[in-house]
């Protein structure tokens, strides 16, 4: 955890520019015009950052928007039908590719049978859900027209790093929505972890980004930090849990790091930009003719911890020496 993030940007941005002149058009000659219809569950900063590293990686393959690219750029706010008109209009309008943002904006751009190309990105466990065939292992061609990187957070590691940044908290709580099959499969994850550290977790259900702000001030009335794992439906309202951690003095975390600016004790979790940039290289490859079936998933490989030092001090608390040595980044 000792690289930076901006080291991991720049090592990632090298590694892929072989990959990228493989597919290049000779020289002289201009990739043709294409259509990209982008699908995401909502308009969240994470998911922002998630296109820019997409958006970045075909724009270094030849793939520049509003010169011979576009994007269409369509949020489903969580409603099953929405997603599935939004799929539908981008068949008709004959797009060449789909980038997919979510476990559900994925499964709707699968469903929609066309055989569109589908690129994925901020999926937590596409096996689970049904997006690679079952027994497909990251690294593996899916065999269909879906490749992707998935996005999936080392729950157990994030909290045993944040339990040591407050060990006097024993009660720890989250929110997530059950409809969600990453959620599900996050909370479980975080309850197995939370048991085997000897740690109470109380579980709020939310069906509803409406609903967040109220659950998250009665859990913050309940818990002594909160944990806010990668959910659509609760992301879509961050703020809220930041304003409930701040009203009860608790702290919380997650892992995402514009999260850290907001407020958030700590974030040990993936840099979304790279995440993104991971997707749209695959993208380009897809594009320059090479079938998604045969290039190969993958999961998102950096990870950086960010600490924030302003909220630790207006909550009393100390983070140990050796955290703030081997953190990427110290908010003062």
């Amino acid at each position: 955890m000792s690289v930076s993030i901006g080291k991991n940007r720049r090592r990632a941005l090298g590694l892929s520019l072989g990959l990228l002149l493989l597919g290049r058009p000779a020289l002289g000659q201009t990739p043709k015009a294409v259509r990209i219809g982008v699908i995401r569950g909502a308009a969240v900063p994470v998911l922002d950052v998630n296109q820019q590293g997409f958006e970045a990686a075909l724009a270094g393959a030849g793939f520049k928007a509003g010169v011979n690219v576009s994007y269409d750029i369509q949020t489903t706010g969580g409603d099953p039908q929405r997603a599935q008109a939004i799929v539908q209009r981008f068949i008709e309008d004959k797009v060449d590719l789909i980038h997919s943002m979510g476990t559900a904006p994925t499964l709707a751009a699968l469903r929609a049978g066309a055989g569109v190309p589908v690129v994925f990105s901020a999926v937590t466990d596409p096996v689970s859900a049904g997006i690679v065939p079952e027994g497909s292992k990251p690294g593996q061609p899916s065999g269909t027209h879906v490749t992707g990187v998935s996005d999936r957070w080392p729950i157990a590691l994030q909290l045993e790093t944040y339990a040591r940044l407050v060990p006097q908290a024993r009660t720890w709580g989250t929110l997530y929505n059950p409809a969600e099959a990453n959620s599900v499969v996050q909370a479980r994850l975080l309850r197995e972890t939370a048991s085997r550290l000897g740690l109470q977790l109380v579980e709020v259900p939310v069906a509803r980004t409406a609903e967040v702000r109220q659950a998250a001030l009665e859990l913050a009335g309940r818990v002594q930090a909160i944990f806010v794992i990668s959910d659509a439906t609760v992301s879509a309202d961050i703020g809220a849990i930041q304003e409930a951690s701040d009203r009860h003095r608790i702290p919380n975390f997650t892992g995402v790091s514009s999260s850290v600016q907001r407020g958030a004790l700590a974030a040990f979790g993936i840099d979304y930009f790279l995440a993104g940039y991971a997707a749209g290289k695959k993208a380009a490859l897809v594009l320059r003719g090479v079938p998604p079936g045969q290039i190969p998933w993958n999961l998102a490989e950096h990870f950086g911890l960010v600490l924030n030092q302003r909220a630790a001090k207006a909550l009393g608390i100390t983070i140990p020496a050796e955290m703030l040595r081997i953190a990427d980044k110290v908010v003062e």
